[in-house]
């Protein structure tokens, strides 16, 4: 009977916890409506969204986010051209090809590259990855969307090897036994029936890296040069939607247009960061089905 009660009790706590997460998620974001949407009672929407020039300081103010936009997606697409092949290699490696006490070694350094603060990793971008990008590509400077990306990259890497590696680990044993028993090679098992059998996880945890990049404030406004235009190439200093809240914010006047253009970017990535781990739950949920 103790036992139960306890259960009981512990369960309740569990969904209390549940519903004070939603709560909390929704509260911010219908405080982020309220202060956001002010803005355009006075500037349209429209021109905000497709508006190629942010001059919040100009006269008239300028609030078009189209370049903060481009500057995220350019830092966010190399990110995912580096990461997500890393990433995944190394949880191929990881689950299924290294030997056990390298396998805890290799488990114990990911764990412990997720906990390192991005402002260090910003850092370390600025004084080795920058001179480093400016002189191979002999560019008038290295704070760029590659230097960037690079960056973010290596702070995503953790987040995708984690959950790529637990998607190889639920793969039923019979699929490998199956495969290595009708005579196919370890790569032939990996290659063909273990990556097409955990793709649901892949791309969960691929989505997740986007995610945890797409968010990134520090790394990114220290190492891309913070330059408000559309990028053409990754050799462009870019500015990210994060980075300008981050820059802006405690420079600007409470109840001012610039005031409610930043709650409104706010609105722009609470959106976009939804709409990203919607997609990766629905993955989660198809694969554990």
């Amino acid at each position: 009977m103790r036992k139960k009660i306890t259960e009981f009790i512990i369960e309740k706590i569990i969904i209390l916890c549940g519903v004070i997460s939603i709560v909390f998620v929704a509260l911010i974001f219908f405080f982020l409506l309220k202060e956001g949407l002010s803005l355009f009672t006075t500037y349209p929407a429209g021109k905000f969204i497709l508006g190629s020039h942010w001059y919040p300081v100009s006269e008239p103010p300028k609030f078009g986010i189209i370049s903060l936009i481009a500057g995220s997606l350019w830092v966010t697409l190399g990110a995912i051209i580096i990461s997500v092949p890393i990433g995944i290699a190394s949880a191929i490696y990881i689950s299924e090809i290294a030997p056990r006490k390298v396998r805890d070694i290799l488990k114990s350094g990911i764990e412990m590259l997720a906990a390192i603060p991005s402002v260090v990793i910003g850092f370390v971008g600025i004084t080795t990855l920058v001179p480093l990008v400016k002189n191979v590509f002999g560019l008038p400077t290295g704070l760029t969307a590659l230097s960037g990306s690079v960056m973010l990259a290596f702070m995503a890497v953790p987040t995708i090897v984690s959950i790529a590696e637990d998607a190889f680990y639920s793969i039923p044993k019979r699929y490998k036994e199956a495969a290595l028993a009708l005579g196919a090679t370890h790569w032939q098992t990996i290659w063909r029936v273990l990556i097409r059998a955990a793709f649901p996880g892949i791309v969960a945890a691929s989505m997740l890296g986007i995610g945890r990049v797409i968010g990134e404030t520090m790394a990114v406004m220290m190492i891309t040069g913070n330059m408000a235009r559309i990028p053409h190439s990754f050799f462009d200093p870019v500015r990210t939607l994060t980075a300008t809240i981050a820059a802006e914010m405690g420079e600007t006047v409470r109840g001012s247009d610039h005031y409610f253009a930043l709650f409104a970017i706010g609105i722009v990535l609470f959106i976009i960061t939804f709409l990203i781990n919607l997609i990766a739950d629905i993955y989660i949920n198809k694969e554990l089905k």
